[in-house]
């Protein structure tokens, strides 16, 4: 089997992997970012709702940005509606499109200096006395040993990478929203809003969303709780049934189908000579299943101590706590708010 030597194999091209590997690109480090499917970006899970906040991680761009809004508006289940501005919002600010973002977030990291292979999916971990030190990888048929101190899940929802490594990243029913969403045109929509619809009889424990894309488009979905999921009660029925209701002549373009977790932070995101950033370590808030911020700014710290604890040859458990300490220090008691 061939062999190959990375500083850190990411594993895992959404906004979390792509940001850690840039970061640590930057940092000098000799990264590979690999990503399962063919295309980064493809299949889209996501309603693509940001904050402004993302500002911070990188300038707005136009190509990406689908629509700006000013606010939500949320119905409760009697039609009372309440008003918030996009600043109390989580993902209330930009819509994006992720098959460009996620794309133009792997350019950033390659032109970083990170190597990026697609098609390319990770099959099991190579460990020694303990410690992660890489991943077996089959791309295209052919199988590679991909050895490097620190291996980064970047995985998603309940990643493999973690459970690999002895992490318990698996999700009980409870504890995640199972989602579909239909891209739509020709509907009638107050572009400067997105919309959240509560109520059992629309979304049983969750809501519906409506995230205005430009024009007459938007993404329509909803999210129900994965316990009372079940073939009778399939969240693409209940889709078919709110759009039914509240866009009876638009038009369905592409749907869209995932899982949120919605535990809450995991308990464990570092392990030796390994770490998870993103959906895969439960980064997302439970409120309203909004994740990409978090994923990015995991990264970015993700990629600062990978740094580091290359460079100083330790990459224990130990030592990469620092990434799990900071990234609960920044935005952790968010998440367990909205838990």
């Amino acid at each position: 089997m061939k062999e190959e030597r990375y500083d850190v194999v990411v594993v895992g091209a959404g906004p979390a992997g792509s940001v850690t590997a840039k970061t640590a690109a930057e940092r000098g480090l000799d990264v590979l970012l690999i990503e399962r499917n063919q295309e980064i970006g493809v299949p889209v899970k996501c309603a693509e709702g940001v904050s402004k906040e993302i500002e911070k991680f990188v300038a707005p761009d136009r190509r990406w940005i689908c629509a700006e809004v000013k606010g939500a508006n949320i119905y409760g289940p009697d039609g009372t509606k309440v008003v918030l501005s996009a600043e109390t919002m989580d993902e209330t600010g930009y819509v994006l499109e992720r098959m460009i973002f996620d794309k133009f977030l792997a350019i950033e990291a390659a032109r970083a200096g990170a190597e990026i292979r697609v098609r390319a999916e990770a099959y099991d971990l190579i460990e020694e006395d303990g410690y992660a030190k890489g991943v077996y990888v089959r791309c295209m048929g052919e199988d590679t040993r991909i050895f490097a101190p620190v291996v980064v899940g970047a995985d998603g929802v309940e990643s493999k990478v973690g459970r690999w490594a002895g992490i318990n990243t698996r999700l009980q029913p409870s504890n995640i929203s199972v989602c579909a969403e239909f891209l739509m045109c020709d509907i009638e929509l107050n572009g400067d809003y997105s919309e959240f619809f509560l109520g059992s009889e629309v979304a049983p424990k969750g809501y519906a969303w409506v995230f205005p894309k430009g024009g007459d488009c938007a993404n329509v979905g909803l999210g129900i709780g994965g316990d009372v999921s079940d073939e009778k009660h399939r969240a693409l029925d209940y889709l078919k049934a709110f759009v039914r209701n509240k866009f009876p002549d638009g038009k369905t373009v592409a749907e869209m189908y995932g899982v949120v977790p919605l535990s809450g932070p995991s308990y464990e995101s570092v392990a030796d000579g390994l770490i998870l950033v993103g959906d895969a370590a439960r980064q997302v808030n439970p409120l309203t299943g909004g994740g990409i911020l978090y994923a990015m700014q995991a990264g970015k710290i993700a990629g600062d101590v990978i740094a580091k604890a290359v460079q100083e040859k330790d990459c224990s458990k130990k030592r990469l706590l620092e990434y799990e300490n900071r990234w609960r220090s920044e935005f952790g008691k968010r998440l367990e708010t909205g838990f």
